[in-house]
């Protein structure tokens, strides 16, 4: 699952990119099948290496760690539906083998929503942030965060879709709706921000982002929860967001090619 032409120019365009069917329907049901032999989990609880969090502002119940939950998240570190892609956005055609360790994730989350609930805009070009910035030189991307985010239901109008702002990856001043719409703010939604779309989603699809293109979601109306799953990808060099280490355990479960991805280097400490 390489880039194609296509795909280049609309992720450099754009921001994004809407994998469809990235994910199986066997593949959706054994995942949903894991995330509720998790639940219940309260923010701030663990289960295992899965954390209970959220940011509390109505933005739903984040599974940190989701990797830690079982075999059905180990096998979405390095899918083939979209691994190839994230390599070529973080790095650049020809610059990766597993030798050297290229990528690292640096958060990873199953999310879910119920009625009433939402994220803000955020993120956007003019931060021009090192952690999740898009950058393109000397013929090859190297973009610092690459979002992989997998729709675990079907996600229509009124579900709480993911909203982004085309392009603004690229911006160099903030969006004029942010100080009303940003996580916390008056309206923690982007619902209403002139220029955003709504990303709607079949259960399966992935939507595939650079960081830095200002984004967050509708609020979801209807009744049911969303579910999402988020694994964050970046170069080798980057440290956790939340200060999450992979466990010993899981670190014994891994293939080398996965275990490089979530620990490029192994600790070095005097024996």
């Amino acid at each position: 699952m390489q880039v194609s032409e296509r795909e280049r120019y609309f992720f450099d365009l754009n921001g994004f990119l809407l994998l469809k069917g990235a994910l199986s329907a066997g593949e959706v049901a054994e995942i949903n099948g894991a995330i509720d032999a998790l639940l219940p989990i309260a923010p701030g609880q663990w289960k295992g290496y899965v954390h209970g969090h959220n940011y509390g502002d109505d933005d739903g119940l984040n599974l940190q760690q989701i990797y830690e939950g079982g075999a059905a998240f180990e096998k979405l570190i390095d899918h083939p539906a979209w691994i190839e892609k994230v390599k070529y956005f973080v790095g650049g055609a020809g610059t990766f083998d597993y030798n050297h360790g290229p990528l690292f994730i640096d958060e990873c989350f199953a999310n879910i929503r119920g009625p009433g609930e939402a994220i803000g805009l955020h993120s956007g070009g003019h931060e021009g942030t090192k952690r999740t910035q898009f950058r393109f030189f000397n013929g090859r991307f190297h973009c610092g965060q690459i979002n992989i985010l997998m729709a675990l239901t079907d996600i229509g109008p009124g579900d709480g879709s993911t909203m982004v702002v085309p392009a603004s990856h690229k911006a160099h001043f903030p969006h004029p709706d942010e100080d009303r719409h940003s996580m916390f703010a008056e309206v923690a939604s982007v619902d209403g921000v002139e220029g955003a779309v709504h990303v709607y989603m079949e259960a399966g699809d992935v939507l595939l982002f650079v960081d830095s293109l200002s984004h967050g979601s509708a609020e979801r109306v209807n009744a049911g929860e969303r579910r999402i799953i988020v694994y964050r990808y970046g170069p080798s060099w980057g440290n956790s967001r939340h200060g999450y280490q992979a466990s010993a355990e899981l670190a014994a479960r891994l293939t080398p090619e996965r275990l490089q991805i979530v620990r490029p280097k192994a600790p070095l400490l005097p024996k």
